[in-house]
């Protein structure tokens, strides 16, 4: 029995991960930014508060200004792959958060106000806090170094 190996260091896997993770990244980024500046300019910081205080959201005049401009700010940040890991944990317990006080009790389905959407971005970044932020990052530029102490972000 022959066993053959590839003689080749790159495969088409190799050349596709930092891709897929880079897409994944960006687009679940891009739909943060987008909830984060509707919250900010046509919302408004005040009307989330008031929101979330009739949702029963705990601490609302902190947390909606808090949610407002993580989903921005981080959602730009994760774009650019800075602090992947630490905004991604973030926006898991966001998700948690929205599920828990606003979508649970409408069902699944989005256009019912459902848990659906969340569920989705949640687990997008579980994924990415689970894989990284990947080789097209700032993250890995300034951490990727294997002996830096703070290369668990890259």
């Amino acid at each position: 029995m022959t066993i053959h190996t590839s003689t080749s260091t790159t495969s088409p896997t190799r050349t596709l991960v930092p891709a897929g993770i880079t897409v994944l990244r960006v687009v679940v980024g891009l739909v943060f930014v987008a909830y984060g500046w509707q919250k900010i300019s046509t919302n408004t910081v005040a009307g989330v508060t008031g929101y979330f205080t009739s949702l029963g959201v705990p601490l609302p005049e902190l947390m909606a200004p808090f949610i407002a401009y993580l989903e921005f700010l981080g959602g730009i940040a994760l774009i650019l792959g800075l602090l992947t890991r630490p905004l991604a944990l973030l926006f898991i317990c966001d998700m948690i958060g929205a599920a828990i006080f606003a979508h649970l009790p409408n069902g699944f389905y989005v256009e019912n106000g459902g848990f659906s959407q969340v569920l989705l971005l949640g687990s997008a970044a579980l994924a990415i806090a689970l894989i990284g932020p990947g080789s097209y990052s700032v993250d890995r530029y300034l951490f990727g170094r294997k002996e830096s102490r703070v290369s668990v972000l890259a």
